[in-house]
Protein backbone atom coordinates (compact mmCIF):
# COMPACT_ATOMS: atom_id res chain seq x y z
CA UNK A 1 0.00 0.00 0.00
CA UNK A 2 1.15 3.27 -0.61
CA UNK A 3 1.85 5.71 1.94
CA UNK A 4 -0.85 8.92 2.38
CA UNK A 5 0.72 12.00 2.93
CA UNK A 6 -1.98 12.47 5.54
CA UNK A 7 -0.89 10.05 7.88
CA UNK A 8 0.90 11.45 10.86
CA UNK A 9 4.27 9.69 10.34
CA UNK A 10 4.57 11.66 7.00
CA UNK A 11 5.01 15.38 6.70
CA UNK A 12 3.49 16.30 3.04
CA UNK A 13 4.00 19.28 1.50
CA UNK A 14 2.71 21.18 -1.62
CA UNK A 15 5.56 19.51 -4.11
CA UNK A 16 5.83 15.72 -2.02
CA UNK A 17 6.40 13.70 0.77
CA UNK A 18 8.69 13.35 3.73
CA UNK A 19 8.95 9.74 5.22
CA UNK A 20 11.42 10.09 8.12
CA UNK A 21 14.54 10.46 5.91
CA UNK A 22 13.28 9.33 2.49
CA UNK A 23 11.50 12.37 0.53
CA UNK A 24 9.09 11.76 -2.51
CA UNK A 25 7.40 13.04 -5.28
CA UNK A 26 5.28 9.70 -6.77
CA UNK A 27 3.71 10.87 -9.63
CA UNK A 28 3.94 14.57 -11.58
CA UNK A 29 3.75 15.81 -15.06
CA UNK A 30 6.56 17.76 -17.45
CA UNK A 31 5.88 19.03 -20.42
CA UNK A 32 6.23 15.73 -22.47
CA UNK A 33 4.99 13.11 -20.15
CA UNK A 34 5.05 11.98 -16.45
CA UNK A 35 7.95 11.90 -13.87
CA UNK A 36 8.18 10.50 -10.31
CA UNK A 37 11.19 11.73 -7.85
CA UNK A 38 12.54 10.14 -5.06
CA UNK A 39 15.48 11.24 -2.37
CA UNK A 40 16.90 9.68 0.99
CA UNK A 41 19.12 11.01 2.98
CA UNK A 42 22.43 8.99 4.94
CA UNK A 43 24.87 12.30 5.54
CA UNK A 44 24.55 14.28 8.80
CA UNK A 45 23.60 17.14 6.01
CA UNK A 46 21.60 15.95 2.89
CA UNK A 47 24.57 16.60 0.62
CA UNK A 48 22.49 15.53 -2.93
CA UNK A 49 20.45 18.53 -4.56
CA UNK A 50 18.10 18.05 -7.55
CA UNK A 51 15.60 19.76 -9.37
CA UNK A 52 12.79 19.50 -12.60
CA UNK A 53 11.48 22.23 -14.56
CA UNK A 54 9.32 22.23 -17.29
CA UNK A 55 7.55 24.69 -19.25
CA UNK A 56 9.58 27.97 -20.40
CA UNK A 57 13.43 27.19 -20.70
CA UNK A 58 14.67 31.16 -21.64
CA UNK A 59 14.22 34.49 -19.96
CA UNK A 60 12.08 35.85 -22.49
CA UNK A 61 8.67 34.62 -23.24
CA UNK A 62 9.52 33.85 -26.76
CA UNK A 63 10.54 30.47 -25.96
CA UNK A 64 12.39 27.72 -26.68
CA UNK A 65 9.60 25.00 -24.25
CA UNK A 66 10.99 21.90 -22.41
CA UNK A 67 12.04 20.06 -19.57
CA UNK A 68 15.05 20.76 -17.44
CA UNK A 69 16.31 17.85 -15.36
CA UNK A 70 19.21 18.30 -12.65
CA UNK A 71 21.15 16.00 -9.81
CA UNK A 72 23.47 17.61 -8.01
CA UNK A 73 25.60 14.78 -5.59
CA UNK A 74 28.04 16.97 -3.19
CA UNK A 75 30.34 16.39 -1.06
CA UNK A 76 32.32 18.09 1.97
CA UNK A 77 29.11 19.64 2.60
CA UNK A 78 25.82 20.52 1.32
CA UNK A 79 27.02 24.09 0.00
CA UNK A 80 28.35 23.74 -3.53
CA UNK A 81 24.93 21.11 -4.22
CA UNK A 82 22.62 23.77 -2.70
CA UNK A 83 24.41 26.82 -4.78
CA UNK A 84 24.02 24.82 -7.82
CA UNK A 85 20.58 24.02 -7.08
CA UNK A 86 19.95 27.34 -6.99
CA UNK A 87 22.04 28.98 -9.48
CA UNK A 88 22.43 26.81 -12.75
CA UNK A 89 19.01 26.59 -14.09
CA UNK A 90 18.62 30.71 -13.62
CA UNK A 91 22.32 30.97 -15.80
CA UNK A 92 20.89 28.29 -18.23
CA UNK A 93 17.56 30.49 -19.07
CA UNK A 94 19.80 33.43 -19.34
CA UNK A 95 22.03 32.05 -22.18
CA UNK A 96 19.38 30.25 -23.98
CA UNK A 97 17.76 33.99 -24.18
CA UNK A 98 21.10 35.24 -25.22
CA UNK A 99 21.73 32.53 -27.83
CA UNK A 100 17.88 32.67 -28.52
CA UNK A 101 18.11 28.93 -28.85
CA UNK A 102 18.91 25.38 -26.69
CA UNK A 103 22.32 23.98 -27.30
CA UNK A 104 25.06 22.08 -25.78
CA UNK A 105 26.97 25.19 -25.27
CA UNK A 106 24.15 26.75 -23.43
CA UNK A 107 24.81 24.09 -20.98
CA UNK A 108 28.46 24.29 -20.97
CA UNK A 109 28.02 28.03 -20.23
CA UNK A 110 25.66 27.61 -17.50
CA UNK A 111 28.03 25.08 -15.84
CA UNK A 112 30.95 27.54 -16.05
CA UNK A 113 29.29 30.32 -14.97
CA UNK A 114 27.87 28.69 -11.90
CA UNK A 115 31.28 27.87 -10.87
CA UNK A 116 32.54 30.81 -11.69
CA UNK A 117 29.73 32.76 -9.04
CA UNK A 118 30.86 29.79 -6.58
CA UNK A 119 34.24 30.33 -6.75
CA UNK A 120 33.87 33.77 -6.47
CA UNK A 121 31.85 33.29 -3.24
CA UNK A 122 34.54 30.86 -1.98
CA UNK A 123 37.02 34.04 -1.92
CA UNK A 124 34.50 36.51 -0.62
CA UNK A 125 33.93 34.12 2.72
CA UNK A 126 37.86 32.60 2.60
CA UNK A 127 38.74 34.36 5.78
CA UNK A 128 35.89 33.28 7.99
CA UNK A 129 34.64 29.50 6.41
CA UNK A 130 37.90 28.61 4.51
CA UNK A 131 36.16 25.00 4.73
CA UNK A 132 34.28 26.31 1.46
CA UNK A 133 37.09 25.91 -0.36
CA UNK A 134 36.96 22.19 0.19
CA UNK A 135 33.56 21.48 -0.74
CA UNK A 136 32.12 20.45 -4.31
CA UNK A 137 29.35 18.63 -5.64
CA UNK A 138 28.67 16.82 -8.93
CA UNK A 139 26.51 18.32 -11.78
CA UNK A 140 24.52 16.28 -14.28
CA UNK A 141 21.89 17.98 -16.09
CA UNK A 142 19.38 17.00 -19.26
CA UNK A 143 17.41 19.14 -21.34
CA UNK A 144 14.32 17.84 -23.46
CA UNK A 145 13.93 20.62 -25.91
CA UNK A 146 12.37 20.12 -29.81
CA UNK A 147 12.81 16.71 -29.90
CA UNK A 148 16.35 16.26 -28.71
CA UNK A 149 17.99 15.40 -25.29
CA UNK A 150 20.88 17.49 -24.25
CA UNK A 151 23.19 15.79 -21.52
CA UNK A 152 25.49 17.42 -19.73
CA UNK A 153 27.51 16.13 -16.75
CA UNK A 154 30.80 16.77 -14.25
CA UNK A 155 31.51 14.32 -12.26
CA UNK A 156 29.60 10.16 -11.43
CA UNK A 157 26.08 10.77 -11.47
CA UNK A 158 23.93 8.69 -14.38
CA UNK A 159 21.68 9.20 -16.40
CA UNK A 160 19.98 6.17 -18.31
CA UNK A 161 17.80 5.53 -21.23
CA UNK A 162 15.36 2.87 -21.05
CA UNK A 163 14.65 1.58 -24.97
CA UNK A 164 12.25 -0.56 -26.21
CA UNK A 165 13.31 -3.37 -29.06
CA UNK A 166 10.68 -4.51 -31.25
CA UNK A 167 9.83 -7.90 -30.98
CA UNK A 168 11.80 -8.03 -27.66
CA UNK A 169 9.76 -7.92 -24.63
CA UNK A 170 12.42 -6.45 -22.48
CA UNK A 171 13.65 -2.51 -22.58
CA UNK A 172 17.36 -2.17 -22.86
CA UNK A 173 19.34 0.21 -20.90
CA UNK A 174 21.69 2.59 -22.49
CA UNK A 175 23.82 5.13 -20.54
CA UNK A 176 23.89 8.22 -22.09
CA UNK A 177 26.56 10.24 -19.65
CA UNK A 178 29.91 9.56 -19.52
CA UNK A 179 31.51 9.51 -15.55
CA UNK A 180 34.31 10.86 -14.41
CA UNK A 181 35.47 8.92 -11.85
CA UNK A 182 39.16 8.00 -11.07
CA UNK A 183 38.30 3.95 -10.99
CA UNK A 184 37.84 3.94 -14.74
CA UNK A 185 40.90 3.75 -16.93
CA UNK A 186 40.20 6.39 -19.13
CA UNK A 187 39.73 8.80 -16.91
CA UNK A 188 43.01 7.91 -15.00
CA UNK A 189 44.85 8.22 -18.80
CA UNK A 190 42.95 11.32 -19.20
CA UNK A 191 44.36 13.21 -15.94
CA UNK A 192 48.14 11.48 -16.53
CA UNK A 193 48.12 13.11 -20.30
CA UNK A 194 47.16 16.53 -18.87
CA UNK A 195 49.60 16.30 -15.84
CA UNK A 196 52.66 15.00 -17.56
CA UNK A 197 55.14 15.87 -14.64
CA UNK A 198 53.14 14.25 -11.81
CA UNK A 199 53.37 10.81 -11.07
CA UNK A 200 51.03 11.64 -7.92
CA UNK A 201 48.34 13.04 -10.08
CA UNK A 202 45.92 9.77 -9.79
CA UNK A 203 47.01 7.11 -6.86
CA UNK A 204 45.43 4.03 -5.28
CA UNK A 205 44.62 4.91 -1.86
CA UNK A 206 42.43 2.22 0.60
CA UNK A 207 41.84 0.31 -2.08
CA UNK A 208 40.16 3.10 -4.13
CA UNK A 209 42.06 5.34 -6.74
CA UNK A 210 42.21 9.30 -6.11
CA UNK A 211 42.75 12.10 -7.60
CA UNK A 212 46.01 13.39 -5.17
CA UNK A 213 45.29 11.00 -2.88
CA UNK A 214 41.95 12.79 -1.97
CA UNK A 215 39.16 12.37 -4.31
CA UNK A 216 37.65 10.23 -6.26
CA UNK A 217 36.21 12.39 -9.57
CA UNK A 218 38.31 14.60 -11.66
CA UNK A 219 35.30 17.09 -12.69
CA UNK A 220 33.02 18.87 -10.66
CA UNK A 221 31.57 22.58 -9.47
CA UNK A 222 33.64 24.04 -6.67
CA UNK A 223 36.19 22.03 -4.96
CA UNK A 224 38.50 25.37 -5.01
CA UNK A 225 41.24 23.56 -3.18
CA UNK A 226 42.27 21.45 -6.02
CA UNK A 227 41.10 24.31 -8.48
CA UNK A 228 42.69 27.23 -7.72
CA UNK A 229 46.24 27.19 -5.66
CA UNK A 230 45.54 30.22 -3.46
CA UNK A 231 42.80 28.26 -1.77
CA UNK A 232 45.72 25.72 -1.20
CA UNK A 233 47.20 26.84 2.19
CA UNK A 234 46.24 28.42 5.40
CA UNK A 235 43.23 28.47 6.81
CA UNK A 236 42.48 25.38 4.75
CA UNK A 237 42.70 22.58 6.89
CA UNK A 238 46.02 20.57 6.64
CA UNK A 239 44.28 17.54 5.36
CA UNK A 240 43.22 19.07 1.92
CA UNK A 241 46.74 20.65 1.78
CA UNK A 242 48.88 19.43 -1.02
CA UNK A 243 52.14 19.42 0.03
CA UNK A 244 53.63 20.94 -3.55
CA UNK A 245 52.13 23.84 -5.00
CA UNK A 246 50.07 23.18 -8.66
CA UNK A 247 50.52 25.98 -11.12
CA UNK A 248 47.19 24.76 -13.11
CA UNK A 249 43.38 23.34 -11.92
CA UNK A 250 43.70 19.45 -10.95
CA UNK A 251 39.49 19.34 -11.39
CA UNK A 252 38.16 20.94 -14.29
CA UNK A 253 34.36 22.42 -14.45
CA UNK A 254 34.21 21.33 -17.85
CA UNK A 255 30.77 18.80 -18.77
CA UNK A 256 31.08 16.07 -20.60
CA UNK A 257 28.13 16.90 -23.78
CA UNK A 258 25.88 14.79 -25.48
CA UNK A 259 23.05 15.72 -27.60
CA UNK A 260 20.32 12.51 -28.37
CA UNK A 261 17.97 12.75 -30.74
CA UNK A 262 14.59 11.36 -29.14
CA UNK A 263 12.76 7.91 -30.64
CA UNK A 264 9.48 6.77 -30.90
CA UNK A 265 10.67 3.75 -28.81
CA UNK A 266 12.51 5.67 -25.91
CA UNK A 267 10.34 5.22 -23.38
CA UNK A 268 11.60 7.38 -20.39
CA UNK A 269 14.81 8.33 -18.44
CA UNK A 270 16.59 7.74 -15.01
CA UNK A 271 18.59 10.14 -14.06
CA UNK A 272 20.55 9.05 -10.45
CA UNK A 273 23.64 9.95 -8.41
CA UNK A 274 25.97 7.18 -7.63
CA UNK A 275 24.18 6.32 -5.02
CA UNK A 276 21.85 4.08 -6.66
CA UNK A 277 24.24 2.88 -8.93
CA UNK A 278 26.76 1.97 -6.24
CA UNK A 279 23.81 -0.78 -5.79
CA UNK A 280 22.11 -1.31 -9.35
CA UNK A 281 22.94 -1.86 -12.24
CA UNK A 282 21.83 0.21 -15.45
CA UNK A 283 19.84 -3.02 -16.63
CA UNK A 284 18.19 -3.96 -13.43
CA UNK A 285 17.06 -0.21 -12.56
CA UNK A 286 15.35 -0.06 -16.17
CA UNK A 287 14.04 -3.70 -15.60
CA UNK A 288 11.95 -2.21 -12.49
CA UNK A 289 10.75 0.68 -14.30
CA UNK A 290 9.48 -1.34 -16.93
CA UNK A 291 7.49 -3.96 -14.92
CA UNK A 292 6.22 -1.30 -11.98
CA UNK A 293 3.69 1.15 -11.76
CA UNK A 294 4.71 4.69 -12.87
CA UNK A 295 3.30 6.23 -9.50
CA UNK A 296 6.22 5.35 -6.93
CA UNK A 297 8.53 4.39 -9.25
CA UNK A 298 11.82 6.32 -8.05
CA UNK A 299 10.64 5.67 -4.70
CA UNK A 300 10.34 1.95 -5.40
CA UNK A 301 14.10 2.06 -7.05
CA UNK A 302 15.45 4.01 -3.71
CA UNK A 303 14.18 1.16 -1.68
CA UNK A 304 15.72 -1.17 -3.56
CA UNK A 305 18.85 -0.19 -3.52
CA UNK A 306 18.16 0.35 0.04
CA UNK A 307 17.70 -3.39 -0.22
CA UNK A 308 20.50 -4.26 -1.36
CA UNK A 309 22.74 -2.04 0.99
CA UNK A 310 21.25 -3.79 3.51
CA UNK A 311 21.72 -7.32 2.55
CA UNK A 312 25.78 -6.49 1.54
CA UNK A 313 25.78 -6.10 5.01
CA UNK A 314 23.70 -8.46 6.11
CA UNK A 315 20.96 -6.81 7.98
CA UNK A 316 17.44 -6.53 7.43
CA UNK A 317 15.84 -3.36 5.46
CA UNK A 318 13.96 -2.68 8.75
CA UNK A 319 17.16 -2.37 10.53
CA UNK A 320 18.37 -0.30 8.12
CA UNK A 321 15.85 2.17 8.46
CA UNK A 322 16.17 2.30 12.40
CA UNK A 323 19.10 3.88 11.73
CA UNK A 324 19.54 8.30 11.89
CA UNK A 325 21.35 10.20 9.45
CA UNK A 326 25.06 10.68 9.67
CA UNK A 327 26.04 7.39 11.07
CA UNK A 328 23.60 5.86 8.29
CA UNK A 329 26.53 6.88 5.48
CA UNK A 330 27.91 4.11 6.77
CA UNK A 331 25.80 1.81 4.91
CA UNK A 332 24.99 3.79 2.20
CA UNK A 333 24.99 7.13 0.64
CA UNK A 334 22.54 9.29 -0.33
CA UNK A 335 20.54 8.50 -3.22
CA UNK A 336 18.34 11.52 -5.65
CA UNK A 337 16.43 9.39 -8.49
CA UNK A 338 14.41 11.11 -11.27
CA UNK A 339 12.22 9.01 -13.85
CA UNK A 340 11.43 10.71 -16.30
CA UNK A 341 8.73 8.98 -18.91
CA UNK A 342 8.33 9.88 -22.56
CA UNK A 343 5.90 10.03 -24.23
CA UNK A 344 5.99 10.24 -27.87
CA UNK A 345 3.20 12.27 -28.91
CA UNK A 346 4.13 15.16 -26.94
CA UNK A 347 7.74 14.67 -27.91
CA UNK A 348 6.44 15.15 -31.39
CA UNK A 349 4.73 18.38 -30.84
CA UNK A 350 1.23 17.92 -29.79
CA UNK A 351 2.89 19.29 -25.85
CA UNK A 352 0.30 22.09 -24.19
CA UNK A 353 2.51 24.60 -22.59
CA UNK A 354 -0.15 26.08 -19.73
CA UNK A 355 1.07 24.45 -16.83
CA UNK A 356 4.98 24.64 -15.59
CA UNK A 357 6.28 22.77 -13.25
CA UNK A 358 9.46 23.31 -10.87
CA UNK A 359 10.55 21.03 -8.07
CA UNK A 360 13.16 20.56 -5.98
CA UNK A 361 13.78 17.04 -4.35
CA UNK A 362 14.47 16.45 -0.82
CA UNK A 363 11.79 19.38 0.55
CA UNK A 364 12.55 20.06 3.93
CA UNK A 365 15.82 17.34 4.25
CA UNK A 366 17.67 19.90 1.47
CA UNK A 367 16.67 23.16 3.56
CA UNK A 368 17.85 21.56 6.95
CA UNK A 369 21.40 22.99 7.07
Amino acid sequence: MVKSCWKPSIEGDSRGCLDGLLWYKDIGQHVYGDFSMAVVQANSLLEDQSQLESGLLSSSSSGPYGTFIGVYDGHGGPEASSFINNNLFCNFKSFVSENQEMSTNVLRKAFLATENKFLSLVRKQWLVKPQMASVGSCCLTGVICNGLLYIANAGDSRVVLGRSVRGAKEVIAMQLSTEHNASFDAVRDELRSLHPNDPQIVVMKHKVWRVKGLIQISRSIGDAYLKKAEFNEEPLLPKFRLHEPFRKPILSAEPSLLVHKLHPDDQFLIFASDGLWEHLSNQQAVRIVQTSPRNGIARRLVKTALKEAAQKREMRYSDLNKIDRGVRRHFHDDITVIVVFLDPHLINGSSCYNSPMSIKGGGRLASLY
